[in-house]
């Protein structure tokens, strides 16, 4: 059966040209042709480039296995236990990530239902598309002509603004239930709407993300939290259940079929819109700071903990205020602690900053 064939842009009928790549992903780029194998720029920088955006990564996938890629740049490191990739480095503490391309696992396609099956198998241009996440992460460009490659409607769908999952989205989310925080994570960064079939697929397997290691879990909200989109993030979160399956202590109180809990809510949404205000400034300044994981996470929580313990009204103080801050640190290892995997300092943080709350509002 032959294989069905790419659209391809000519230069002329799409935006990006190699003067907007990073010099040293061009490097690496270049580097891999004039060793005779083939290098595409792939993922979320050809998505950013169409969109006339800044990359925030300019990640590689060649036809070069590990080894072939380590022999070609010495400045560079095999990283990776499920599938390896080379990290080359540059100066400055730069590192641009070169992979192989991948084949669709069998277990995507229609193999047992196991979550994050193996999958080492090295594949073709068409077999790496299939087996992306996201139809707009899942384009190719090629600076020997200055092409893009699309295997799988991947503009068509940036040009209309859609978010789609490659393939049967109900399979593609069973085999690893993280794509859905992807999906809602795109949709709310672009401002794309989330395509009928995925958006359902979703809605109906948010509960799998318990399937997911808690290490995983923990690491994707932290992107979220940093992304300066996390008020939408959290629309699109809780209106599909995915936000309640993250964070359990928030199910019952932004329930639908509950009674929801609107002072919680609105709160939510008012500390997450300056969340988002302060992390977009620090991105437009470029001071390369960030706001502590465990400072994000602690406004995050701060509406259930208010809702379960009504701590800011009671305005507790002495004994009073060490017992809740001794029962918020138990409440925070049984809730949160084991679902996100967090360190024990962490938690601890976050214990500590809602802990001091009462006194700082009396003073």
């Amino acid at each position: 059966m032959a294989r069905p064939l790419p659209l391809i842009l000519a230069p002329n009928e799409h935006p990006i040209t190699s003067a907007m790549i990073d010099a040293d992903a061009l490097f690496v780029l270049r580097k891999l042709q004039e060793a005779g194998f083939s290098g595409y720029l792939v993922g979320g920088g050809v998505r950013d480039l169409y969109l006339g955006k800044t990359p925030k990564d300019f990640d590689i996938s060649t036809n070069a296995h590990p080894g072939q890629i380590r022999k070609i740049f010495r400045n560079s490191m095999t990283i990776g236990r499920r599938f390896r990739l080379v990290q080359v480095f540059f100066h400055h503490g730069k590192i641009i990530e070169v992979s192989t391309l991948r084949s669709l696992s069998e277990y995507d396609i229609d193999g047992p239902e196991t979550v994050l099956a193996p999958n080492n198998t090295f594949g073709s241009l068409e077999d790496d598309a299939q087996r992306r996440d996201l139809t707009i992460n899942s384009l190719f460009y090629e600076i020997e002509h200055n092409t893009i490659l699309d295997y799988v409607g991947g503009i068509d769908d940036l040009n209309h603004g859609i978010i789609r999952i490659v393939g049967d989205p109900d399979k593609r989310i069973s085999r690893d239930p993280v794509r859905m925080l992807r999906a809602i994570r795109h949709a709310a960064r672009t401002g794309f709407t989330i395509e009928p079939l995925t958006w359902k697929a979703i809605c109906t397997h948010h509960h799998q993300l318990s399937l997911c290691p808690p290490s995983r879990l923990r690491d994707e909200l932290f992107k979220d939290l940093h992304s300066a989109a996390l008020r939408a993030w959290f629309l699109l979160a809780a209106d599909s259940g995915l936000f309640g399956a993250l964070l359990p202590p928030y199910r019952d109180i932004l329930s639908k079929t509950a009674q929801p809990d609107s002072s919680c809510k609105n709160l939510l949404l008012s500390l997450l819109g300056i969340i988002d205000r302060i992390i977009a400034r620090t991105k437009e300044e470029q001071s390369g700071q960030q706001l502590p994981n465990e400072f994000l996470l602690a406004l995050l929580l701060l509406p259930w903990i208010i809702h379960q313990f009504d701590f800011i009204r009671l305005k507790l103080q002495g004994s009073r205020a060490y017992q809740f801050s001794k029962q918020l640190r138990v409440e925070l290892d049984l809730k949160i602690g084991v679902q996100l995997n967090l360190p024990r300092v962490t938690r601890q943080e976050i214990a500590s900053l809602i802990g001091s709350l009462p006194v700082f509002l009396q003073h």
